[in-house]
């Protein structure tokens, strides 16, 4: 990390010695179109997806949350695409999916809806990868899992008997007891968002998708150091990322003082 950080200052190719250039390389990257457009391309995934992926987690958790014989076997079945979804397998299959021609393409032409290859496409390829990641909701689904099994059922008998109804009792019960759970997937899960790298990679075929659809903060850093041996570059770019995360994850904290409630009244 610290060699990673003092390259960041240098203009490094790999090949030669690193040569100091101070502030040149962030002062360039707000002048890079493609690396700007990589920003914007990875913010509307975070503040798309990520959502998206924790209601799902949170919508099929609460379905589990039942006592059944079979609840063991769906609950592993649900997780599985979180061990898979990531894997470079998984990429070609989905990529293959909703390639023109493809599984998806032919299911949506059967009804009469006629899209194409959603890989190919400007204004379907961030959905494509949004899908991707809410079927990857596995992981933050067991944890809210575990969560809700911990809220005590005397609080939605006494939320009964004030004549609340389901969405109340969400709202008022469920939501405010899975405060710190929700903090702690909403973290991970934003970390992991922001850090997408080998789904974006291998259906976009390491370009980035069409007219940079898909050309995610880290596919542009990992074009910049190891395609066109901008090290230095790539390094102010990881760093700069680091940075943000770490601002992010510190008004995540910040804020969750008014809506995560622990259940000894501390924060």
């Amino acid at each position: 990390m610290l060699v990673s950080l003092y390259l960041a200052f240098t203009d490094y190719n790999l090949f030669n010695p690193p040569q100091w250039v101070g502030l040149d390389n962030f002062v360039e990257l707000f002048h890079d179109p493609q690396y700007l457009q990589s920003v914007g391309v990875t913010l509307t995934y975070v503040v798309i997806g990520t959502p998206l992926k924790l209601a799902s987690a949170l919508g099929v958790a609460m379905l589990l949350n039942r006592s059944s014989r079979v609840q063991g076997f769906y609950r592993s079945a649900l997780y599985v695409p979180s061990l898979l979804g990531a894997s470079v397998s998984i990429a070609i299959v989905w990529k293959a999916m909703f390639s023109n021609g493809g599984v998806v393409d032919e299911i949506l032409s059967a009804v009469g809806i006629h899209l194409g290859g959603w890989v190919g496409s400007v204004t379907l390829a961030m959905p494509m990868m949004i899908i991707l990641a809410c079927w990857q909701f596995g992981a933050p689904m067991v944890i809210f899992l575990a969560g809700l099994k911990q809220i005590p059922g005397e609080l939605y008998e006494a939320a009964s008997l004030d004549g609340a109804g389901a969405f109340r009792k969400f709202i008022g019960v469920t939501l405010p007891m899975l405060g710190p759970v929700l903090l702690f997937n909403l973290i991970l899960d934003t970390i992991g968002s922001f850090q997408i790298f080998a789904p974006a990679y291998i259906i976009s075929g390491g370009q980035g998708g069409p007219a940079g659809a898909t050309m995610f903060y880290t596919l542009y850093l990992y074009i910049q150091g190891f395609t066109d041996f901008r090290m230095g570059y790539a390094s102010a770019m990881a760093w700069l990322l680091v940075v943000v995360l770490g601002i992010v994850t510190y008004l995540f904290f910040r804020s969750s003082k008014s809506w995560a409630n622990y259940t000894g009244g501390e924060e």
